[in-house]
C-alpha cells in the first residue's frame, strides 16, 4: 500500500505556500483557544522551546504526551511564546487515519499540517511508520500520543503502545525524547458534551495545565544487549512477522523486550509528571 498523499507533505509543495497558510491559520486558532478564551499555564516551557528552536543540527526530537481530547494537537502548542505558526519549526505528528484522512480534502489539509497517517491496529511496521523514521532521519521533531487513543478520565497513564519505542530504536540517530503531561483539554473539547456528542466549537473559561518534563536518555546499545539476554529466558512469542533488526541481531522476542523496557520508562516519566501536576493543583 502506498503512502497517502505524501506529495502534499513535502516542504517544496507549491513553494511551501499552502503549508505556511495552514500553519498560520491553525497557529492563530491554537493561540486564540489556549490563551485568549482559556487560561494556559506551562511548567518548564523553556526546555521545550530550547529543543524545538536550537537543538543540535541533525538530532531528532520526539515529544510524547497523554491524549485528553481530539484537539490536544494543535492546542497544546498554542501557549504564549511558542512559535505555533512557524511551519519550519512545527512538529510532525502521528495522526489517526480513520479520523484525519477519511477523504481527499481532509488528507490534503492534514498533510499540509505535517501529519503522518497511522492505521490503528496495523502494527509498528506499517508503511507510514517508515515515513516517520524518514522524518526523524532528517533531524525533525515528531510528536506522538503513545497511549494510542483519547481518554478523558483522571487516571494513571495507561500502558503505552510500542510504536514510539520502535521509532526510538529504528531511527538512525537516537532522538531526544521529551515527556509532556497536560490537563484541561478534556474540558475544552469534552467527548460527551450534549446528547453524547462533542461541542461544535471549543469551550471557553477553562484552565489548561501543561507540564514539560526533562529529556530522557536511552543507552540503546546496552539496552539492546539486555533485551537479547532477557528474550532468551522467555518462551518464544507467536511470530508476528517483524523483520530482524540486522545490525543489532534483534529478533522479534528481543525487540518485544526492548520496546517494553523503553515504553515502561516513558510511561513512568509521564506518570511522574501527572503526579507533579496534581500537586500543583492542590
Amino acid at each position: 500500500m502506498g503512502r497517502t498523499m505524501e506529495w502534499a507533505a513535502k516542504a517544496n509543495h507549491m513553494g511551501g505556500i499552502p503549508r505556511k497558510m495552514v500553519f498560520t491559520a491553525i497557529g492563530a486558532f491554537a493561540k486564540a483557544v489556549a490563551t485568549l478564551v482559556n487560561t494556559t499555564s506551562v511548567h518548564n516551557a523553556d526546555t521545550l522551546l530550547s529543543l524545538v528552536r536550537s537543538r543540535p543540527t541533525g538530532i531528532p526530537l520526539i515529544t510524547v504526551s497523554n491524549h485528553m481530547s481530539t484537539l490536544d494537537d494543535p492546542l497544546m502548542w498554542g501557549f504564549k511564546g511558542f512559535p505555533s505558526s512557524d511551519a519550519k519549526l512545527g512538529r510532525w505528528v502521528l495522526a489517526a487515519e480513520d479520523i484525519c484522512f477519511k477523504n481527499a480534502v481532509f488528507s490534503y489539509f492534514f498533510r499540509l499540517g505535517k501529519c503522518i497517517p497511522i492505521t490503528r491496529g496495523a502494527g509498528i511496521y506499517q508503511e507510514h511508520m517508515n515515513e516517520a523514521i524518514e522524518r526523524l532521519s532528517d533531524g525533525a521533531w515528531l510528536h506522538t500520543f503513545p497511549e494510542g487513543k483519547v481518554s478523558q478520565e483522571d487516571a494513571p497513564i495507561r500502558r503505552l503502545k510500542w510504536g514510539t519505542a520502535s521509532l526510538i530504536v529504528r531511527a538512525p540517530v537516537t532522538p531526544i525524547v521529551l515527556p509532556i503531561y497536560h490537563r484541561g483539554f478534556e474540558e475544552v473539547m469534552p467527548e460527551k458534551f450534549f446528547l453524547g456528542r462533542k461541542p461544535p466549537v471549543p469551550l471557553w473559561n477553562k484552565k489548561i495545565k501543561i507540564i514539560v518534563g526533562e529529556p530522557l536518555e536511552f543507552d540503546l546499545p546496552k539496552m539492546m544487549q539486555m533485551a537479547i539476554l532477557m528474550s532468551r529466558d522467555k518462551s518464544p512469542p507467536p511470530l508476528i512477522g517483524w523483520p530482524t533488526i540486522s545490525q543489532h541481531s534483534l529478533d522479534e522476542a528481543a525487540q518485544g523486550c526492548l520496546y517494553t523496557t523503553i515504553s515502561e520508562r516513558i510511561q513512568t516519566a509521564m506518570e511522574s509528571l501527572r503526579s507533579f501536576g496534581k500537586s500543583l493543583l492542590k
